[in-house]
């Protein structure tokens, strides 16, 4: 191991006295011949037997303890020891912080061989055939069907706004519900302030204070019918990269991309924020209204 690389796994491992542990434990990886999941920092003692440490084990990688063939190895994946001796300390071996134990499963049995710990597709599924869900009384889709009857624009978002809503009013009488949003299907919606925008110019987003540039203005059936705009974040803090619905409007990197209605920002002189540059600004201030104030 290069120098660089023991200072950074010194710094990495260096003890804060957070975990509040004994001196006698250790903490170490764990990994299974049949398992692809890694456990990791699983708190041993050094005065613990190999048998003990096998005990434990047993209830993290399934394996029986008779069935357990224990192997020690360093940071760098290097054996150290074979734990075959069941009656030896743990301590024994002087194992370190961040090694690893490796269980081999010598169960021909195993219920964790071939996956079947871990590959969710060997459980047997329930199954039901379409006749005889569609007998059942109170089903999903028959339920679906009396809402959309009922109201013809229902939709699971506003059943769970109901709900919240009627819960709100058992416990505050007070309580009035917001009324529903109408859903928008003018294909022209916003067009005014759509044309007032351009590619290239700076924005800033009304709610929040993101600032960017449009990299987009039109329309986008895919999401809602009306005109929206795309705009290229200064910073990583959007949603997509200028890509919705797999369908690409404009190029930007990842989480810089965003598509808002055109009343959800303003175009102007939004110059990009400098933080460090508005930090030392207002420092600045400070110094020279200090030394006004002395000077007075």
């Amino acid at each position: 191991m290069s120098v660089d690389m023991q200072m950074l796994k010194e710094y990495v491992e260096w003890e804060s006295g957070s975990l509040n542990r004994a001196e006698s434990t250790v903490l170490l990886h764990v990994t299974h011949s049949n398992l692809q999941a890694r456990m990791f920092e699983i708190r041993l003692d050094r005065h613990m037997s190999v048998e003990r440490v096998k005990e434990k084990l047993r209830a993290h990688v399934g394996t029986g303890s008779t069935f357990m063939h224990l192997t020690l190895l360093d940071c760098n994946g290097q054996v150290v020891a074979d734990m075959s001796n069941d009656e030896l300390k743990l301590g024994y071996f002087s194992p370190q912080d961040g090694w690893t134990v490796h269980v081999t499963d010598l169960d021909p049995y195993s219920l964790s061989a071939g996956g079947g710990l871990e590959d969710v597709s060997l459980v047997q599924k329930y199954e039901i055939s379409e006749e005889d869900y569609l007998k059942r009384e109170n089903n999903f889709r028959r339920w679906k069907e009396e809402k959309q009857k009922a109201d013809p624009n229902w939709s699971f978002a506003k059943e769970i706004q109901s709900r919240q809503d009627a819960q709100r009013m058992k416990h505050d009488p007070t309580y009035v519900p917001e009324a529903p949003k109408e859903r928008i299907t003018d294909d022209n919606y916003l067009a005014e302030r759509a044309a007032e925008m351009s590619v290239g110019d700076r924005c800033e987003v009304t709610l929040g204070g993101k600032r960017g540039s449009v990299q987009f203005v039109g329309k986008i059936p895919s999401i809602a019918p009306g005109y929206w705009v795309g705009v290229q974040y200064d910073e990583p803090v959007g949603k997509n990269d200028g890509c919705v619905k797999g369908k690409r409007f404009f190029e930007c990197p990842p989480k810089y991309g965003g598509f808002l209605r055109p009343d959800k920002l303003q175009v102007g002189d939004y110059p990009e924020l400098d933080d460090l540059f508005d930090e030392e600004e207002e420092g600045e201030g400070v110094t020279a209204e200090g030394a006004a104030s002395s000077s007075t």
